[in-house]
């Protein structure tokens, strides 16, 4: 068992609690092949949206271009919810600096210094060159 299969156990489990504050399992459906596809990430919520920041190099969220309908399961239970890519330098850069000031413990492994509780500009924009967030609304 790999550490996402793991990570994937306990979010499905009774002892979902443990992780449900901050992760979250999201199903897509390959465009192409039609199979789903799970992985766990971390997020937070922000204006009705659930975020999530994954790296350009996974190829999941790619089934996401144009939005797209997917599960979430979220805090022990299984949920619709619309999901669309924020690809766009910029937004990310923004997203990211928001998103380490909800988990600022995301920091470290990003390599993003943080000074009075404000990421390092320089760090994030390094950083946001390759990653996209996810936004997730409820449906």
């Amino acid at each position: 068992m790999n550490g996402n299969s793991f990570i994937a156990w306990i979010l499905r489990s009774p002892f979902h609690g443990m992780l449900s504050g901050g992760m979250m399992l999201i199903t897509v459906t390959g465009r192409k092949s039609g199979k789903e596809i799970t992985t766990p990430i971390s997020y937070y919520e922000n204006e009705g949206y659930l975020w999530t920041v994954t790296s350009r190099d996974r190829k999941w969220w790619r089934n996401l271009q144009g939005g797209a309908e997917v599960t979430l399961r979220l805090r022990g239970k299984d949920v619709r919810a619309f999901a669309e890519l924020a690809l766009d330098e910029e937004l990310v850069k923004t997203r990211m600096t928001d998103f380490l000031i909800h988990v600022p413990q995301a920091a470290r492994s990003f390599g993003i210094r943080v000074e009075n509780k404000i990421p390092n500009a320089a760090d994030v924009a390094r950083i946001s060159k390759d990653r996209l967030f996810v936004r997730a609304k409820l449906i």
